[in-house]
């Protein structure tokens, strides 16, 4: 989960470093590093804590190399230290490494390498990597990261330079993701697109178990037994100012006010009103067998769970296939016994999430079929699927996913609407789902347009310590994903619970010092709400509840309420996170925490 940049080419390489290492600062903050190379002279700085720190300590030296790697670290092995940060060196300081992931056995490595008398200067299993490309170099720096990776087990995204090959950065991919810019005035690598969208739009992606040598007039690829790889370069969507705050105080605020248009990106060309069929090109190379299939598995970990577990009910009202949620890190521990014709569905915002791509992996070993829904062109999940949707949802740099998960909503709805036209969902019903969806960006905003109000609630509770998220059927899901954005952000403990489960056992939570925020849409389960709120409310619990727009008998009983535009059962969802998303935002800011970059977190969870 650490961030990766490297540059290689005609300008000063420092601040084209600095500035990726704050682009990509959201997926790890303990501690940074860079080093840069000016013929075979290396200037190499680490600091603990933010990018701001680093800036500090170089701010007094004139680097002037057009080549170098830099780091940005969220812990795994060893402590935030100065000796703990990237990049990591041999014991003659010539080789310079960054490392994203773990190396599974560099325990036993690093007693083979004391042995042979190598003293080790961190806590880290990085620098493990530094003494072995030392050892085996002779000349040819890629050979000796190749020869490495024979010898280490785990998963790595490794950037390298050597003192003595100038101009040369040696990258390298094994469960970790690493994408190649291709830019006018040089080139590039990082761990994520973000870091070098203001340079260049042109990208390689690197497969498992591949190295490219980067140079500023280009790059070659080749795997692990060295056999030469030709690639094309994609273009992406993204756009520089993407990334760019744009006068709000937090990613986590913009990527929330992003999400009408978010909507949009999900639907554009894909709805058929006339017809109650959406379009999805991107599935139809497996259309086939897809329309046949009757078993379909959704996998995916945090936000994106959830995010499966509403879809679960949207396919079980609109077609007539069995689903099943599971979470990415369990899946594949489980004895799996697949029907005929099993669709698993892979769900991840970066399209790199480690665990969803072990599931998926296990998943084709035992014979099914794979769909993914990511947002990131050319990511591994989208690579290593059969067929897919992409969200085009744009980049999302808070850790607190939001605009990416209301868009997998919309995606997944699509889906099902889709399957069940196909089956017995009536024309009549495919054309009211598709108006409905069509209205959601402007229901959007209207909640959107009542924040200052959102915000005063959030005001008046975010001091309580314990709060509690009750839902049923399609606003279950929800409460659980509320809750998972209050305690991310803001550290309060909350959690998310069926409301049906409230007399087995967390009733006995119900105080009037514990908030709920109860999701009552007027939907099927509205009246069993009703009877939960008024089993809280007669424990003087504090009820915050998230309703149907005008729904007065709500509003009286509860003691802040919270309205969203009236929408079909299966669209409540959607608008009903959009609150919950802002509850969370505003209890952060008035706790002061730093929204962006919750501590513990990082946005990419490449490492199991």
């Amino acid at each position: 989960m650490c961030g990766i940049v490297c540059y290689v080419g005609k300008k000063k390489a420092q601040p084209i470093l600095i500035e990726g290492l704050k682009r990509l600062e959201y997926r790890g903050y303990d501690s940074a590093g860079l080093a840069v190379q000016n013929g075979d002279h290396v200037d190499y700085f680490r600091a603990v804590g933010r990018i701001v720190e680093l800036e500090k300590k170089i701010h007094d030296h004139d680097i002037t190399g057009s080549s170098g790697i830099a780091h940005t670290r969220w812990a795994t092995h060893g402590e935030p230290t100065e000796e703990n940060a990237h990049p990591h060196t041999d014991q003659e300081k010539n080789v310079f490494v960054i490392h994203n992931g773990i190396i599974e056995n560099y325990q036993i490595l690093k007693s083979k390498l004391q042995k042979n008398g190598v003293r080790f200067s961190s806590d880290t299993d990085t620098e493990v990597l530094a003494h072995l490309i030392s050892k085996y170099f002779d000349g040819d720096l890629c050979e000796a990261v190749r020869k490495t990776m024979s010898k280490v087990e785990g998963t790595f995204g490794i950037a390298v330079i050597h003192r003595n090959k100038p101009g040369q950065i040696v990258v390298a991919r094994r469960g970790s993701p690493l994408i190649i810019g291709v830019g006018k005035d040089g080139n590039f690598a990082a761990s994520d697109i973000s870091a070098m969208v203001r340079y260049t739009n042109k990208v390689v992606h690197l497969n498992d178990n591949e190295l490219a040598t980067i140079t500023e007039d280009g790059f070659t690829i080749s795997t692990a037994q060295a056999i030469a790889v030709q690639r094309d370069a994609e273009t992406v969507e993204w756009a520089p100012e993407d990334a760019e705050l744009n006068g709000f105080p937090h990613f986590m605020l913009k990527e929330i006010f992003e999400q009408p248009e978010t909507l949009r990106n999900a639907m554009r060309g894909r709805l058929e009103q006339g017809e109650g069929v959406p379009r999805l090109g991107g599935i139809m190379p497996v259309w086939d067998t897809l329309k046949e299939c009757r078993h379909i598995v959704i996998v995916a970990c945090g936000t994106s769970y959830f995010a499966g577990c509403v879809g679960r009910y949207i396919f079980e009202k609109l077609t007539e296939i069995d689903i099943e949620v599971e979470l990415a890190s369990e899946f594949r521990y489980r004895k799996l016994n697949f029907p005929h014709n099993t669709y698993i569905i892979a769900m991840s915002q970066s399209g790199e999430t480690a665990d969803t791509l072990a599931a998926i992996r296990e998943a084709r070993r035992k014979g099914a079929k794979l769909l993914g829904i990511v947002n990131v062109v050319g990511s591994s999940i989208s690579r290593e699927t059969d067929a897919g949707v992409y969200n085009h949802a744009g980049p999302e740099i808070g850790v607190a996913s939001t605009k990416i998960f209301i868009s997998q909503l919309t995606i997944l709805t699509l889906l099902a609407l889709l399957l069940g036209r196909h089956q017995n969902l009536s024309l009549t019903e495919g054309v009211e789902a598709i108006r409905a969806l069509e209205v959601l960006p402007e229901q959007v905003q209207t909640i959107l347009s009542e924040a200052n109000h959102i915000q005063a609630i959030a005001e008046k509770y975010y001091h309580y310590n314990n709060w509690l998220f009750l839902g049923r059927k399609y606003c279950y899901p929800i409460a659980m994903e509320g809750a998972l954005k209050l305690k991310e952000i803001s550290y309060i403990h909350a959690e998310g619970y069926a409301a049906g489960e409230m007399k087995h056992g967390p009733i006995a939570l119900i105080n009037p010092d514990m908030p709920t925020v109860a999701i009552a849409p007027k939907d099927s389960m509205y009246d069993k709400m009703i009877n939960n709120i008024q089993e809280i409310k007669s424990r003087k619990g504090l009820v915050i509840a998230i309703g149907t727009e005008g729904d007065e008998q709500l509003k009286e009983m509860v003691d802040d309420f919270i309205g969203i535009p009236p929408t079909l059962d299966i669209l409540n969802p959607i608008l009903a996170v959009v609150p919950c998303q802002l509850i969370a935002y505003y209890c952060a800011r008035f706790l002061n925490r730093d929204i962006d970059k919750p501590r513990n977190l990082a946005k990419s969870v490449t490492v199991e």
